[in-house]
Order: structure tokens, then C-alpha cells, then sequence
């Protein structure tokens, strides 16, 4: 769909200073036509500017500073003894002093100014255009001022309807550069409007930006106040294209997991993705109900060109919005679209691959789950190969880029994740084709190998490491807790040998705390060797490898925390019938370790817990979820 543009020429602007100069993105083509010759726009005084260059230092530049600071006082001395320059152009992009107010930052200064600003103005001062026909309203739009738009609109209501050089509203301006409640107030102001400017490709233009932006709500407000839009396919396609990458608007069931639960429990509901789901229902319906030959076109999106690096090799490509949302992980957009057409499992891009096969490349597990949801049709899907003779096992088999694993704590993590994806494609996939090779002449596995040698090398560095650091931990603790036990607070009876507070509660807690403490930190140590003893094969880092790690850990934490007890104990053995705020306020600062300990390994641990344990069920099939009604 063409879209509006804006005409450059005011990159030079003078002075140069730090307010919003309103420019659309340069890849878009005016709509206007040819043939049709604009009208013109409501221009400035030009005295400044073609003027004596003098009288530009002396009155533009102090106007335009008062402009930006909200300095009345400043601009009111100018123009009481020269009126007219309140209508006069300040830069070389022809704005006025209304149209750097308007795109100031904004505060109270800068509000109270552009309301003195307009008491002094007509109404048709109010719809000077720049160079690019914006009034100040599109700048207030675009740099998101409300409060001033709201004072400019009172004194004249008529600027929501002038349109500049693009053929586009301010409202289309706040959308544009994503101002969420500039764009809410303008679009209750246009809705009403009775003129012949808020066209339906003003309204497709407006509710493409939205939907951009993530403002669903008012994208869904103008799709429900006017059912019958004229949508083009060019416009369908961007919506559907822009929803598609964005998985985060949508509701979607999450893995169960111990610490989403919680973070689920305590987060409060998304209104956006209520709002995008039934946005894009709307729009799919309106897709749904037309020719397969429309439908297709849609989906497939505008062919496009990647060009190499030398500038030479050109190709051509398809954007399809499905392999976009495939791409993203956008589970739920796939699912509403596959529900009214479900024949879009087959579809394949210019290389012939599925969205299953696009789920297995870019690691969206719940896309690639939908595969147990279609029963034997996914022996049909999981055997396609792409032009390089590459099945699904294959696709799994080459590494995946840095970018998929920034979540993990560590490389282990990331082999293992790896690992974890290939053994499940390996069971969705007939075994006749595991051993089937690509045009390279390389078997699923071989692929899986070479292309993961540098990945195993550095998960076994990591692993190395990491057990080596915490050894050294539990070591110290070892020793230091072997040597309290020998050492108890209160000293012996020189004659029994017997502890003087052996009957003291505290004193039986410090023994058993230490004891522990003793038990657990040995227990980490040995852990700790085992991993380092390892032979670090690639299945190791399946399950071995990161049970003993979690468990290396665990003991080592329990170690930390029993000996801050024993610590803690002692002495409220020594202070037993004195002050007692001094064991109280110990065992306080004996705290601190523990909750450090916890904060800057939580991330780690809860890793190490997942691929321990929770890993087995990563690709357990969701049964809240249904493709099918």
C-alpha cells in the first residue's frame, strides 16, 4: 500500500537547536497523484528569512530560544513593538513561533507560553504551514505535547483537518511517531469530524501506524466505528504483517514451570493483548471471506530483493506474514489464521520449508508443538526437504545463532538446550531419515556434530570453571567449619573435658549446624570433582552434567547457610545471660552472605534447576492450548 512521505529541505535548519522537527520515514511514496495539483498551503511571512541577516539574529534567534524555554517575557518584548512576527517564519523549514513552541519539550513554562501565544493570535494564524505544510498542531502531534494541542484545537478546531504536503492529519503524525495519548485525543476529535479528510485511506493509514506502535486499542476502535473500511490488500498484509511480529500482544500459555507460575500470580493482566487478539480477528475475518487467489496474495506479502555485500547477487525473496509469525514464536496469531484456514500447514517458502520447519530453525518451541496437535499429517510435514535436500533433522542440526540463547546462564545450558531439540525432531521424523543426506553429502547427525564443536568445547570450559570456583568455596568451608567443631564457644572442663553449656540450646544448635554445614560442604566438593572429572561427551550435557551441577550447588548454598547458623550460634552461647542485642544484631549482619549468595545466583540456579529437571518436559504438548475448536 503506498503510503504518505514528506519532502526534505529542512535538515539545514536555523538555529540549531534541540526541539522535534517533523519528518516521515524517507521509504515512503507520496500518494498524491500526478495530475492533481495540490493546493496551496497557508505560508508564513518570509521578512526574516529573505531579509537583512542582521534583523534575523535580532529577532528570529531570541524568539526561538524564548520558544524553547517557555520564556515569555522574552518573546512578549519582541513582539509587542513587532506584531507581525507572530506570524512571521523563525527557521529555514519555514516554522513559525507557534511551530517550535508546539514541538518544545513540554512544560509548564513552555504550556503557559503557547496559551499567551494564542490568546494573541486569529484562527488563521493558527494554520500557518512550514515548508512540509505542517500547522503546529502537527508538530504539538508528533512530539506529543497534549496540553498544547488541546489549547491550539480550543482556539481553532478546524486545524485536525488540515492536511499537509502527504495528504495526512496530525493524528496520522501522533501515530506515526508513537504518542499514545496524543493519539487518543486527536482520534475522539476526528472520529466526529464531518469533512472529507478523514478518508478510509487516511483511516487505513492511521490504523497501520497503531497497530505499529502497539496502541490496539485505538486500531480496534477504528475498525468497530467503521465496519465498512475499504482495506486494500496491500494494507491487509502490512497489519497482518505487523501483528505477526509481535508475540508479546498476544495470550499465550507458558511452560509449566515453578517460577513462571509465580510470575504469572503476581503480574497484572495485559488490556493489549485482549485488545491485538481481537483485532486480529477482525481483520482475519475480513481476509478469511475472500478468494483463495486473495488470500494467497495476502499471506504472501510483496516480493522483495536481498542484495550481497558486495552489491552484486540479487535474489528474490518472499516475505509471508506466516513464516513471519513462525519466525517470531507468535503462537497464537498462527493459530487463529490455521483455525479459518487450515490448508496453511502445507505452505511453503521459496526454499521449502514449512513454519514447522521455521519453528525448528529459529528454536520456537510452542510452534513447533502445534505438530502433535495434527495428527498424522505430521508424517507428511516432517519429511519435506528444503532445495539443499535438508529435512527437518537436518534444520535442527545446524547451530542457531548467538542471539536465541541470551537467556541461558551459560554455554552448558545452551549444548544442552541444542541436544534437547534434536533428539525431539529425531522422534517426529520416520527413522528411514535419519541417516539421509543433504546435498553436501552430510547425515543429520555429522551435520549436528561439526556444527556444534566449537559450542561443546566452550560448554566444557564453562563447566570446568564454574565446578573449579565453587570447589574453592566448599573447600574453605570445610575447612573452616572441621576446625570450629574443635573449638566450641564456652571452652572444655579441664578435669571432665565436658562442654560448660552443653546443656544450652544454643550450643546444640551450633554443633548441628556446624555438622552440617561439615557434611554438606564435603558432599559440594565431591560433586564438584565429578564434574571436572568428566569426559564431557555431547550426551553428558543432556541430564549428567547439569544434576551434578545443581546438586554441587544446592549443598554448597545449604553449606553457606548452616555455617552463618553455627556462626550465629556461638554467640548466643557466650551471651547467653548478658546483652543480648549483640547476638541478635550478629545474627542480622550474618544474614547478608546468604541473601547476596541468593541474588547473584538465582538466575544461575534456576537455570541449572530447569535443565535438570524440567528439561524432560520441555516439549510436553500444551493441553489448555487446541489448534482445532
Amino acid at each position: 500500500m503506498n503510503q504518505p512521505s514528506t519532502r526534505s529541505g529542512h535538515q539545514q535548519q536555523q538555529p540549531q537547536q534541540n526541539h522535534t522537527i517533523v519528518q516521515m520515514p524517507q521509504h515512503h511514496v507520496p500518494v498524491a497523484p500526478a495530475q492533481q495539483k495540490p493546493p496551496q498551503p497557508n505560508r508564513p511571512r518570509l521578512d526574516l528569512l529573505r531579509g537583512n541577516r542582521e534583523e534575523y539574529i535580532k529577532f528570529a534567534v531570541p524568539l526561538y530560544e524564548a520558544a524553547m524555554k517557555g520564556d515569555w517575557k522574552a518573546a512578549e518584548a519582541i513582539l509587542s513593538q513587532h506584531p507581525h512576527l507572530i506570524r512571521a517564519a523563525i527557521t529555514e523549514n519555514e516554522e513559525t513561533l507557534l511551530h517550535v513552541a508546539a514541538s518544545a519539550k513540554s512544560t509548564k513554562a513552555v504550556e503557559q507560553f503557547v496559551i499567551n501565544l494564542v490568546q494573541l493570535m486569529e484562527k488563521p494564524d493558527l494554520e500557518l504551514q512550514n515548508k512540509n505544510w505542517d500547522t503546529a498542531l502537527c508538530s504539538a502531534a508528533a512530539a506529543g505535547n497534549i496540553e498544547t494541542a488541546k489549547t491550539m484545537v480550543k482556539k481553532n478546531r478546524a486545524l485536525i483537518e488540515i492536511l499537509n504536503f502527504n495528504k495526512v492529519m496530525p493524528l496520522y503524525m501522533a501515530c506515526l511517531f508513537a504518542k499514545p495519548k496524543m493519539v487518543a485525543y486527536l482520534y475522539n476529535l476526528s472520529n466526529k469530524m464531518v469533512g472529507d479528510c478523514w478518508t478510509h485511506e487516511n483511516r487505513g493509514w492511521v490504523l497501520q501506524k497503531c497497530v505499529e506502535a502497539d496502541m490496539f486499542d485505538v486500531a480496534l476502535n477504528i475498525l468497530n466505528d467503521c465496519p465498512n473500511i475499504n482495506l486494500q490488500k496491500g494494507l491487509l498484509t502490512d497489519l497482518l504483517l505487523a501483528l505477526a511480529q509481535k508475540p508479546h500482544a498476544f495470550e499465550e500459555e507458558k511452560p509449566n514451570s515453578i517460577f513462571t507460575k509465580i510470575k504469572s500470580f503476581f503480574a497484572a493482566p495485559n488490556k493489549k493483548e485482549s485488545a491485538a487478539l481481537e483485532l486480529l480477528k477482525i481483520i482475519w475475518e475480513k481476509v478469511a471471506k475472500m478468494g483463495k487467489n486473495d488470500i494467497d496474495d495476502i499471506i504472501r506479502g510483496p516480493r522483495s530483493v536481498k542484495t550481497s555485500e558486495e552489491g552484486k547477487e540479487k535474489r528474490g525473496y518472499f516475505s509471508r506474514v506466516l513464516f513471519v509469525a513462525a519466525k517470531m514464536g507468535n503462537t497464537r496469531f498462527i493459530i487463529e489464521l490455521i483455525r479459518s484456514y487450515p490448508d496453511l500447514i502445507w505452505k511453503q517458502d521459496d526454499k521449502g520449508k514449512t513454519i514447522f520447519h521455521f519453528a525448528v530453525k529459529f528454536r520456537q518451541i510452542e510452534v513447533f508443538k502445534l505438530l502433535y496437535e495434527i495428527g498424522a499429517m505430521k508424517d507428511l510435514i516432517t519429511p519435506i526437504k528444503d532445495k539443499n535436500n535438508n529435512n527437518m533433522l537436518h534444520i535442527v542440526a545446524k547451530s542457531v545463532k548467538q542471539q536465541q540463547f541470551e537467556n541461558a546462564s551459560g554455554v552448558a545450558f545452551q549444548m544442552q538446550s541444542e541436544l534437547l531439540w534434536f533428539q525431539e525432531v529425531q522422534k517426529m521424523i520416520p527413522p528411514q531419515y535419519w541417516q539421509r543426506e543433504n546435498k553436501r553429502g552430510k547425515t543429520p547427525k555429522e551435520l549436528f556434530t561439526k556444527e556444534h564443536e566449537a559450542l561443546l568445547k566452550d560448554g566444557r570450559e564453562w563447566m570446568k570453571d564454574t565446578a573449579s570456583q565453587c570447589m574453592v568455596v566448599a573447600t574453605l568451608i570445610a575447612t573452616i567449619v572441621f576446625a570450629a567443631a574443635f573449638t566450641l564457644p564456652g571452652g572444655y572442663d579441664q578435669n571432665t573435658g565436658i562442654p560448660f553449656f552443653r546443656k544450652e540450646a544454643s550450643l546444640i544448635i551450633f554443633v548441628i549446624s556446624d555438622a552440617v554445614s561439615l557434611i554438606c560442604s564435603s558432599t559440594s566438593v565431591l560433586m564438584f570433582l565429578s564434574i571436572l572429572t568428566s569426559r564431557y561427551a555431547e550426551y553428558d550435557f543432556k541430564e549428567a552434567l547439569p544434576r551434578k551441577l545443581v546438586n554441587g550447588i544446592a549443598t554448597l548454598f545449604l553449606s553457606i547457610v548452616t555455617m552463618m547458623i553455627a556462626f550465629s550460634a556461638s554467640f548466643f552461647v557466650l551471651y547467653h545471660n548478658k546483652v543480648r542485642w549483640i547476638p541478635i544484631t550478629i545474627t542480622a549482619l550474618a544474614s547478608i552472605p546468604v541473601m547476596f549468595y541468593i541474588f547473584l545466583q538465582l538466575d544461575l540456579f534456576k537455570d541449572v534447576v530447569k535443565a535438570a529437571y524440567e528439561s524432560k518436559h520441555l516439549f510436553k504438548p500444551n493441553k489448555k492450548r487446541t489448534l482445532y475448536y
